[in-house]
This record gives structure tokens, C-alpha cells and sequence, in this order.
């Protein structure tokens, strides 16, 4: 799949070239040689500032390990992922991982998310019986990740605030609403291929969820935007130090060597880093071609034109780029929004429609490839077409619930 997918991207780049070209621009062909050249350099710079951030983090999640931190937090989400993932046995280490993970997706934190999921499908492979193709255990486990509940989108208020919005935080609760209801989604799709039945616990789950949300709704409410964007923002940035000087000094209590725990734990992830760079260069220069060759503009005109012949409103088609780009890269797809913010303005429809599918959708392709890279599965069985629709599934909920939210004219 991978490999084909792959194929096509070159392919599409290639054919959008050529429409390019006959349109007269003829330096189009130029411009692609270009951009492989540039994304090249780009993987260069993801790939070492990804083996910086993913030393760090690692070499915390080491100490955090020592510490006790990740037993306690797997304990807690354990009863949950046990039952999604019934090949992982109690106390395993994987547990551990995958719960840093998700809470470090449920506080926005996308830098942190990676390095433990990393160490998570690690972790899982070591219960896969086969070394090339994927588990269920990890089929879930990306569809988790890939769909996570963010409660801060802090980075997303960030940019409105930066760009002159008046209220950088009213999509705030759309993200909220659209992120739960494309968790739900995964989770569902997921169960039902993997045969996976619901009990009590599953549905507790669910219900403190939805609970949450309906609180994060009552404070929404409560308060101004502006004085809930300064909260989201402070509370944010001062979690992230809470509890990197919480780990540490819960080791030091403890009488562990942290300096050396986390020494040991950044050698690894910055061997983590360096195996995952051949794919980096892979898919970005596909990437790059696809967009250089202009057929992304191609397929917009023509998505534009069709969904108006069928009468539907074509207002958020500014907001498409951004929305397709996503699953592919998450800094390509924050170059889009910032760009359609720019050109339509920050609290216009399509601009608030793009910042609710950044904040509630993830990085789907890069995610399922940069993870299944750091294990060396060339086997996906159907990771990447799950997660690729459920990933359209999102958008398109996030849509939806743009238009429910936001006048469209």
C-alpha cells in the first residue's frame, strides 16, 4: 500500500506538471527538480530537529520510568487499553508508553506525543509474533493516536491571536466537539473490524468523555474568549514545565540517578531519529512534486466546480488545501491554514473552518509511516486506509460542525 500510494504521488505531481506546462508555464518542470532538492534539505532540518526533540523526551520518559510516573499513569488508562487491546498483557511496558502518549496529545503537546509513540510501537512489537507485518494491538493504537482528544489547542489559539482575531479562542469548543466525535468514529471502526465488544469499563470510558466535554462547554460558557484563551494558554505552557520538574524531582526523591536515566534514554531516541530519516526523505519528496506541479490546485478547481454543479455550499473550499494537506504533513498543512488566513482573514469561515480541522485532525500518513518505519513493518494490512478515512471522516465533521457553529456568509 505504502509503496503504491507512494507511486501515485510522483505520478500526480508529474501529470499536474504537464497540465502546468501546456497552460504555459513552462518553467514548472524546473521548479519540481527544485523542490526535490529543497525537501531533501527539509528532511535534513525534520530529521535533526526531531532527534533533539526526541532525545529530550526520551531521556525524560526514562527518568519518568524510574520515577514510577509511567506505572501510575498506565495504571489509570490500563483497565481502558487492556480491553481495546487484548493481545497486551498487564504491567506490560507498552502500556506505560501509550498512555504518555496519549496524554501528551491530550494536552496538545504534538513534540512530546511522538517520541513515546514511538517507544510505544517499539514496545508492541515486541509482542508482534511476525516482523514485517502489523499487529492489531498496533493497528489500534495508531487509530488512537491519530484521532486523540486534544483538550488545549493552544497552538491553534496562537495563531489566530497572532493574525488579529478578535476571539482567538471561539473554536475552541468546535475543535473539542470534532476531535471527540473523530475519536468515537476510529474507535467504533476499529472495534468492529477487530472484533472488539464493549463492556462496562469501554463505556465508562466514554461516558467520562463525554462528560468532560459537557464541563469544557460550561466553562466555555462561563467565561470570556479572551479571558479563556489566556487560560488555555497559561495553563498549557505551565503544564508542560509542571511536569517536566515533577518527573525530575519525583526521581531525585527517589533517590534514582536522573542525570544518567536521562542520558541513557536521549542516546536512544536519538537513534530512534536516525532510523526514521530515509523515510522522512522518502514521502517528502513526493510531497514536494505533488505540490510543485501544481496538481493540488488542479483538483481544487475541479472539486469546486463539481460540488457546486451538486448545489452544495462552496464556502469552505479555501480551507480545502489545508484539510487534504493534513494527513500528509502537519507543518505543510499550518503553512495552508496560515496562508488561507492571510488571504481570507482570520475570522472568515473558511479560516475558522481550517483552524477547526487543524486542531481536530492528525498527521494520519506521516504518522502510520514515520511509526511503522521506527519498527521496520513494511506490512500495514489496512492501518493507512483506516486511518486515512477515518481521518476524512474528521474533516469532514469538523466541517460540519464549522457550519453549525459559524455563518457562512
Amino acid at each position: 500500500m505504502l509503496s503504491r500510494l507512494w507511486l501515485s504521488l510522483f505520478v500526480l505531481g508529474l501529470l499536474g506538471g504537464c497540465v502546468t506546462a501546456w497552460q504555459g508555464q513552462t518553467q514548472v518542470f524546473a521548479a519540481m527538480v527544485q523542490a526535490l532538492t529543497v525537501s531533501a534539505e527539509t528532511s535534513v532540518h525534520i530529521g535533526l530537529t526531531l532527534a533533539g526533540v526526541m532525545a529530550f523526551w526520551l531521556g525524560l520518559f526514562k527518568v519518568a520510568e524510574s520515577a514510577g510516573w509511567v506505572d501510575g499513569l498506565a495504571r489509570c488508562l490500563s483497565p481502558v487499553l487492556r480491553r481495546l487491546m487484548p493481545d497486551v498483557p498487564a504491567g506490560h511496558p507498552a502500556l506505560g508508553a501509550m498512555s504518555m502518549n496519549l496524554a501528551a496529545n491530550l494536552l496538545g503537546l504534538d513534540n512530546a506525543a511522538t517520541p513515546f509513540g514511538l517507544r510505544a510501537m517499539r514496545e508492541l512489537q515486541s509482542l508482534n509474533a511476525s516482523e514485517d507485518q502489523v499487529s492489531n494491538a498496533q493497528i489500534m493504537f495508531l487509530m488512537l493516536n491519530c484521532n486523540a482528544l486534544c483538550l488545549l489547542p493552544v497552538s491553534i489559539f496562537a495563531y489566530r491571536a497572532q493574525a488579529g482575531s478578535l476571539d482567538p479562542a471561539l473554536v475552541f469548543l468546535p475543535i473539542l466537539i470534532s476531535s471527540l466525535m473523530a475519536l468515537l468514529l476510529a474507535l467504533s471502526l476499529t472495534m468492529l473490524i477487530q472484533r472488539i465488544r464493549p463492556d462496562r469499563v469501554l463505556v465508562a470510558g466514554v461516558m467520562l468523555l463525554l462528560l468532560i466535554l459537557i464541563g469544557l462547554g460550561v466553562l466555555h460558557h462561563e467565561l470570556t474568549v479572551a479571558t479563556l484563551s489566556r487560560l488555555s494558554s497559561v495553563v498549557g505552557n505551565a503544564l508542560v514545565l509542571v511536569v517536566i520538574v515533577g518527573i525530575l524531582l519525583t526521581g531525585f526523591w527517589r533517590h534514582t540517578d536522573i542525570y544518567t536515566d536521562f542520558i541513557q534514554g536521549a542516546a536512544e531516541g536519538a537513534q530512534v531519529a536516525l532510523s526514521i530519516f530515509p523515510y522522512l526523505v522518502a514521502m517528502l519528496s513526493a510531497l514536494a512534486v505533488l505540490r510543485a506541479g501544481g496538481m493540488m490546485d488542479v483538483l481544487l478547481h475541479f472539486f469546486e466546480r463539481g460540488w457546486s454543479v451538486l448545489g452544495g455550499d462552496t464556502a469552505f473550499i479555501p480551507a480545502l488545501p489545508s484539510m487534504l494537506m493534513k494527513p500528509f504533513s502537519g507543518s505543510a498543512a499550518r503553512g495552508m491554514l496560515l496562508d488561507v488566513i492571510h488571504h481570507e482573514g482570520v475570522d472568515s469561515f473558511s479560516a475558522r473552518v481550517a483552524a477547526v480541522v487543524q486542531g481536530s485532525t492528525e498527521t494520519t500518513f506521516y504518522v502510520v509511516t514515520v511509526y511503522l518505519g521506527s519498527v521496520s513493518l513494511r506490512d500495514e494490512r489496512y492501518a493507512l486506509t483506516l486511518g486515512l478515512l477515518t481521518e476524512l471522516m474528521g474533516a469532514g465533521v469538523a466541517v460540519l460542525v464549522g457550519y453549525a457553529f459559524f455563518p457562512s456568509s
